[in-house]
């Protein structure tokens, strides 16, 4: 009876408005899926079940469950949703799902009483018949409301009475990187309470996770924005756990935790952000089974500057909340551009009007004012001249750049806003495309938005796909200003361009776009590819980046896991695609797709269109994947066949370290890359190296003399001094460690940090530590020891052959060579450090001086002096029978240096050299004395000896 009363109380009439949050306790408690109790209700209380029939006019949703795994950015989503019908007599029972509309359909099963039905991805041939049991996923179109980004999935059944229906969706998407973080979203709509409802979302990212965050749910009416507002914490009953490469979040709220978030049941974007460690290098290059992907995302760059046009619409559609938020959203993007930045702006009706005639004006703050007092002053009014704006947008910007000596780095685009059709001038919409495209003459990038329900989709991507730019679009109620600021965050801090990525032609096949206009800061490059030799142990990989003042190649051999060649898909228990390990070739067909529909879209031409067309569909049909020319059709799998069961079909985690191939850049197999890349190296004998041991080499005299330097740590030694005359200096600076046992010295000392300091032509430095390269030419830009890569500008060329060396070149007469000491596990004794070499002095003056560098111009004589202080000049065949006397001499600017025979190591003790040792801090041998050598700070340029200066 206690049950009767429960439900008695609950929905009797003369209560008004039952306490949901009580009801939902009741319900949790009861778990909704046992539908049995229903009939037991309806024996015991007829009055209050029929009551209760007529209240839940549909079919009860009990379960709601997603799962899914990212790997490497590619996420595979499996969606598992069961319905109830309680009543007497068959309900119609619909499922929807909001998905992002870049993702792919790739399976679909419903399972109704006894009977399942499959879907099976055919080519697109004709309609669906009307009898079809599922809708499936149709291109989108004004009609069906197509959110920000998302398209809806729907299927309907009609669920006999006292059953239940089981719908698993699965879809699969590739993450892009927006403003510096992955945002997987999962939509949960489900309208009602639900008693089983749970997300559950796995990442693995071999590079390593970093700033995972999951907000709070994001309604519809916030969608696309990326920011949280108010509360940041994550939703109840949220739970995060990661380590350096994986991470698990959960959701799952109870019944009562439902009803505090809605009433009615969640509405709502259930989101995880996060990012992957990177840094400056070819990227990261994943190799899995005969099939690649390339991820390219540097930092540390600086950005370049822009010449931006804003067009914007102001036809009278654009009346009230749309053009208000688009002058707030201006407001703000004005307020971020940079001094370097030129700008203009042209506001068009059926009039066009251009703020500053014939010109794009500096970033400035009275510039900056007036645009604002422009911007506000918009009315709507007039119709839509779309082709007129485009037109004098391009004409603008290409007049500016013909006729101005404008930086040949800076990256000029049209930021291009709408929120209708065109209604004046050209209304044709492949006029316009071919208009807007012969203005444009791949000069520039024009990017497009649009606003509200009666704007051209298709023409505003066509025209952004064209001309190498982006389009966004967005719901008049959603908040258009959050919406184009975040938009303008994207593509508002251009850092390279013209961007190559190439692999050896023998090597790769079907490769994906490989060449990119521009890369903007938080977006990432992502090419993919098949490999043509699979027995190949290496992958050479070459990007690069070019424009007036420096031109960047990063290179590398990536290294081939031989036994990830076996094809996991062959494993009993894999069949069918089920399971499908191989998420690389996945990620690879899902690009090669988007790459053909793009260019579908693109094209005029009628032939090739149908060609690409049937590209397309085969792949989609080989992978099983649902895109407009193909469709998803059910078939029932038989009458007596099982119910559905979840399958998901991400690639699972277990033993992933055996299968996973995860190379950031260069990591050749142990112990061969690294020394074959030293050895490699022709340098000198000058050099400072160790503890640090000077080695100054006399080609002239055949001689070699060595001395040591027992600086305190933290010291900056000037090792080159020559600013007047070549402009060049070289300072380094000492760390210390603890003396060997049973050792003379109380400490040892090496070189920490390289300094590398030019002002000729332009100013520039280097900062060279045994992890990181720093080049400063006005730009600042971070290179990783541990990636091989080149960097050339008009006077300065730096090479790094990864963990291995720097070769550093200035003017092509004066080039460096910086060895990296790297210790795997370092004695007490030990610290990672540099050496430094002089490979070429020609470009240095006579008058160089430092500690290496006074000696460059200069010879030396060797001397014996006998007991009576008599002097015999010795020549080189001398030499032998000088190295056992204890009194040698050496004649250096007229001074005698008394000096014995010694072996020294350099080249990271490859080779040793035989040279005469200066005892006592070189006493004699260097001008003054050691103290005179040291350097105030890194950029001390002391201009002659015993004189300091900064660069």
């Amino acid at each position: 009876m206690i049950l009767w009363l429960c439900l008695c109380w609950a929905f009797s009439p003369s209560a008004a408005q039952p306490d949901s949050e009580l009801m939902a306790r009741y319900l949790e408690e009861q778990l909704l899926a046992d539908y049995s109790i229903a009939e037991q209700v309806a024996r015991r209380v007829p009055r209050q079940a029929k009551f209760l029939q007529r209240l839940e006019t549909r079919p009860r949703m009990s379960e709601f469950h997603v799962r899914s795994t990212i790997i490497s950015r590619y996420a595979f989503t499996t969606v598992s949703c069961t319905m109830v019908n309680s009543g007497s007599e068959a309900r119609e029972a619909v499922f929807e799902m909001q998905i992002p509309a870049a993702a792919f359909i790739s399976n679909f099963t419903m399972s109704i009483g006894n009977k399942t039905y499959y879907g099976e991805v055919t080519g697109k041939e004709k309609k669906n018949s009307s009898d079809d049991q599922a809708r499936h996923k149709k291109p989108p179109s004004p009609t069906e409301g197509r959110e920000n980004g998302y398209e809806t999935f729907k299927a309907s059944v009609f669920i006999p009475r006292k059953m239940q229906a089981r719908f698993i969706l699965h879809y699969e998407e590739l993450l892009q990187r927006r403003l510096g973080k992955y945002e997987y979203t999962v939509s949960i709509r489900p309208q009602q309470l639900v008693g089983r409802l749970r997300v559950e979302v796995n990442i693995l990212e071999n590079s390593g996770i970093v700033s995972l965050e999951v907000p709070p749910l994001r309604n519809s009416k916030h969608k696309g924005n990326g920011k949280a507002e108010g509360d940041a914490s994550p939703p109840p009953s949220t739970v995060i756990g990661h380590t350096k490469t994986l991470a698990k979040v959960t959701f799952n709220p109870s019944v009562v935790q439902q009803t505090r978030i809605a009433r009615n049941g969640i509405l709502g974007d259930f989101i995880i952000r996060y990012d992957v460690n990177r840094e400056l290098s070819v990227g990261d290059v994943q190799i899995l089974n005969g099939y690649f992907v390339h991820y390219f995302a540097p930092t540390d760059l600086p950005p370049l500057p822009k010449n931006v046009v804003f067009v914007l619409d102001s036809s009278a559609s654009m009346v009230g909340t749309k053009l208000k938020q688009t002058k707030e959203a201006l407001f703000t993007i004005l307020q971020d551009l940079r001094p370097e930045d030129h700008f203009n702006i042209i506001g068009f009706s059926n009039r066009i009007k251009v703020w500053q005639q014939d010109r794009l004006v500096p970033v400035t703050p009275n510039n900056i004012r007036d645009a604002k007092k422009y911007i506000h002053n918009m009315s709507p009014t007039g119709g839509t001249n779309i082709n007129g704006a485009l037109q004098t947008g391009a004409k603008l910007l290409n007049d500016y750049i013909a006729q101005n000596d404008i930086d040949a780095r800076s990256v000029s685009l049209i930021i291009f806003l709408t929120d209708g059709r065109p209604t004046v001038g050209e209304t044709q919409s492949s006029k316009i495309l071919s208009n807007t495209k012969d203005a444009i003459r791949d000069k520039f990038c024009l990017f497009t938005i649009g606003i509200g329900n009666d704007v051209d989709h298709k023409l505003l991507e066509r025209m952004a796909l064209e001309n190498c730019g982006m389009t966004r679009h967005f719901q008049e109620d959603e908040d258009a200003a959050s919406h184009l600021k975040g938009f303008y965050d994207e593509i508002g801090t251009p850092l390279l361009s013209d961007i190559r990525v190439d692999y050896p032609e023998d090597d790769v096949e079907q490769v994906t776009q490989n060449f990119f206009p521009n890369y903007f800061n938080g977006s990432e490059i992502i090419i993919a590819g098949k490999l043509i030799n699979r027995t190949s142990d290496k992958l050479h990989v070459e990007v690069t980046a070019s424009n007036s003042k420096k031109y960047i190649l990063l290179k590398t051999d990536v290294a081939i896991d031989l036994p990830s060649r076996n094809d996991i898909r062959g494993v009993p228990g894999l069949e069918d695609g089920k399971g499908d390990n191989n998420y690389i070739e996945r990620a690879w067909s899902y690009l090669t797709i988007k790459e053909l529909l793009n260019s579908r879209l693109k094209s005029d031409d009628s032939w090739e269109k149908d060609n690409l067309m049937e590209k397309a569909k085969s792949m989609a049909l080989a992978y099983n994947f649902v895109t407009p020319f193909t469709v998803l059709k059910m078939k029932e799998a038989g009458l007596h066949s099982e119910p559905a069961q979840e399958e998901f079909i991400s690639p699972s985690t277990d033993g992933i370290g055996e299968k996973l191939q995860s190379l950031q850049g260069h990591k050749a197999p142990p112990g061969v890359r690294r020394e074959q890349d030293k050895q490699r190296i022709k340098i000198s004998r000058t050099s400072a190296d160790g503890d640090p041991h000077f080695v100054i080499d006399f080609p002239s005299s055949k001689l070699s003399v060595c001395f040591n330097i027992d600086g305190e740590p933290g010291d900056i030694l000037r090792l080159v001094s020559d600013h007047k005359e070549s402009g060049v200096t070289v300072n380094g600076k000492l760390i210390g460690a603890p003396a060997p046992p049973n050792g003379h010295k109380k400490h040892r000392t090496y070189f920490s940090t390289i300094t590398i300091l030019s002002n000729k032509p332009e100013r520039s430095y280097l900062e060279i530590t045994p992890k990181r390269v720093i080049l400063d030419d006005g730009e600042r830009l971070v290179l990783s020891c541990g990636r091989s890569a080149v960097v050339r500008s008009r006077s300065l060329e730096v090479s790094i052959s990864a963990y291995s060396n720097i070769t550093v070149t200035i003017r092509d007469s004066i080039s460096f060579v910086i060895l990296i000491h790297h210790y795997k596990r370092p004695a007490p004794y030990q610290r990672n450090h540099l050496g430094f070499y002089i490979s070429s002095s020609k470009g240095l003056s006579s008058n160089s001086h430092g500690l290496l560098g006074q000696f460059l111009n200069h010879e030396v004589k060797l001397l014996q002096e006998s007991l009576n202080t008599s002097h015999l000049e010795a020549g080189q065949n001398q030499t032998k029978a000088l190295k056992a006397n204890p009194t040698n001499t050496l004649k250096v600017k007229g001074r005698l240096v008394p000096v014995v025979w010694k072996q020294r190591r350099i080249y990271n003790g490859q080779q040793e050299v035989d040279c005469w040792f200066a005892k006592n801090n070189a006493d004699k041998l260097i001008d003054g004395s050691y103290k005179d050598y040291l350097a105030s700070h890194p950029f001390d340029t002391g201009t002659s000896f015993g004189t300091i200066n900064s660069l």
